[in-house]
């Protein structure tokens, strides 16, 4: 296979490990801990692997090991570094006892059902270090939830002689691994679960988690492609940019990004739902700073809008429970496509009723219509950065009547998601990503079962960051999903009393006048420290480094 001279000269990074990780451990333990919410509930789902404590690594004595056999998945959509963590696993695998396999399940947890595999060797590892990607064995989005397919799973991994399961995901997929960790021990199977925290939605953080992986390289990514169009925005002066960035139930990305780059507007969804505002409460904001702009010949700008935005507005967020509630029901799963949208009006309140038909028929039908294989409406389908740019437009059009707008208004749109889904790792990710893989296998090597990898403290050198294990159980509480009580994972929201949004809120007005464009350029891999190892902005200001 031909190689980019990038891609020849990044497999031969070294990424940076922990200084507790470099040989043997010893395991240091917390406080025994609860769930963050239902904990009655959550207790009594998970009997086997609740209440067990944080624990951290430290430099430790030597021991035997016995030979063992690992196997992993990675799940749900892809984030940089995930070949990264498969790499510190295969090492820190292979550190514990030479003779220990490393088996990948093809295409997701579905591997894992369908007993299709592949033992991971050097030669294959080798030629993944420090690239993006999820290729080496695929991905997929099989839930894991039911006993055939926990019984099937607990078949191949007997037959390969398989000790422990590491499952490379998000909030879900983790939650499936917890829910896995708890059933092979109450069944005393044997087979340990270990999950790593993976998104690029930023949205699987707590006190515990610092960062998902993947975030980092995502947001950097888009903050040079939104560079680019500002650079472009502020050369040609005539253009509006609408930027939807991916993001569904959290703004990280948006945040992140917006403090990377300065630009006029960005709408985080969290501030507009606990403000309560409506569609033409943010239409009227933005068509406010256009004609700002305006009065100073400025008809250009950037407008950053979160892929899940239309989810957070409270009226519309009403309107999707109460569609989420009334299509679970076994009637409406028997009504044909072509009358749903008939049934449903009937069948949705008054008030939500009004909110339906107030919105434009292509992104009405898209909320009923449009939905994922866990019931979830498809925002990404949404082209919520065009319905924005219309319905600006026409704002325009009333303020211009009125003498209170006299700019011209046109508009170019944008929606950054996969570009940021495979890039090949920041040093920071890379680094993190292959801390956590090396991280996992020690978790394992230690007897554990039901915990996350964590790697903390990486806003300061990889020396000194700290790895152990935080226990799934301790972040998950009980949800409404599909019509159903589900316990899973709590999402981590942008908080509006944090430093990231706060120092965005303190600076924002005057990104909105004035032309305070920043261009990050692409991410960089060799030189000075302060360019190439940098942390997101959001995690400098969370950890105020």
């Amino acid at each position: 296979m031909k190689k980019s001279a990038l891609q020849i000269a990044r497999a031969a990074y070294q990424p940076k490990l922990p200084e507790a990780l470099k040989g043997p451990v010893a395991v240091k333990e917390g406080a025994p801990t609860q769930s963050v919410g239902d904990q009655d509930k959550i207790k009594e789902l998970f009997p086997n692997t609740y209440g067990m404590p944080v624990i951290e690594f430290v430099k430790g004595e030597a021991k035997q090991y016995p030979s063992y056999n690992v196997g992993v998945i990675l799940s749900g959509g892809q984030a940089p570094g995930g070949h990264n963590v498969i790499s510190g696993l295969f090492d820190g695998v292979k550190a514990t006892n030479p003779d220990n396999k490393l088996y990948g399940f093809i295409l997701g947890p579905g591997g894992l059902v369908d007993h299709k595999y592949m033992e991971l060797t050097a030669d294959i590892i080798d030629e993944y270090r420090n690239t993006g990607g999820f290729d080496i064995i695929g991905s997929g989005r099989t839930k894991l939830e039911k006993v055939d397919q926990f019984e099937s799973g607990i078949q191949i991994l007997r037959e390969l002689g398989i000790k422990a399961l590491v499952i490379i995901g998000g909030d879900d997929s983790n939650t499936n691994a917890c829910v896995l960790a708890e059933y092979y021990a109450a069944k005393k199977y044997g087979v340990q679960v270990i999950g790593c925290p993976k998104t690029i939605d930023g949205d699987l953080k707590n006190e515990q988690i610092e960062t998902s992986f993947g975030f980092d390289t995502a947001c950097k990514t888009y903050s040079e492609l939104i560079g680019n169009i500002q650079r472009d925005c502020n050369s040609a002066r005539k253009y509006w940019h609408f930027i939807k960035l991916m993001g569904r139930s959290a703004s990280h990305i948006a945040l992140e990004c917006a403090l990377q780059t300065q630009p006029n507007i960005c709408l985080i969804s969290e501030e507009v739902e606990a403000k309560a505002m409506s569609l033409d409460d943010i239409v009227t904001q933005i068509a406010n700073a256009v004609a700002l702009r305006a009065e100073e010949g400025n008809n250009f700008g950037t407008v950053l809008v979160p892929e899940g935005l239309i989810e957070f507005i409270p009226a519309i967020k009403s309107l999707i429970k109460d569609l989420n509630e009334v299509l679970a029901t076994p009637k409406a799963k028997t009504v044909a496509r072509e009358k749903l949208i008939d049934y449903i009006k009937k069948h949705i309140t008054k008030e939500n009723l009004a909110t339906f038909n107030s919105l434009p028929t292509e992104v009405s039908t898209q909320l009923a219509l449009d939905r994922d294989p866990h019931g979830n409406v498809q925002v990404s389908l949404i082209e919520t950065e065009k319905l924005l740019s219309g319905l600006v437009e026409e704002k325009l059009e009333e303020m211009a009547a009125e003498g209170k707008y006299k700019g011209k208004f046109a508009s170019q749109h944008h929606f950054f998601g996969y570009e940021g889904r495979c890039a090949a790792p920041s040093n920071y990710d890379a680094d993190y990503c292959y801390s956590l893989g090396y991280n996992a296998a020690q978790l394992i090597a230690s007897g554990k079962t039901g915990y996350m990898s964590i790697v903390k403290n990486t806003t300061a050198p990889a020396s000194e960051w700290i790895a152990g294990g935080v226990p799934i159980t301790m972040m998950m509480n009980i949800e409404r999903r599909n019509g159903e009580d589900k316990p899973v994972i709590r999402k981590a929201l942008v908080e509006l009393d944090g430093a990231p949004f706060k120092y965005f809120a303190a600076h924002r007005d005057e990104w909105a006048k004035e032309t305070c464009y920043v261009y990050p350029g692409p991410i960089q891999y060799f030189g000075p420290t302060e360019v190439c190892d940098q942390p997101t902005k959001t995690l400098q200001l969370e950890q105020q480094k």
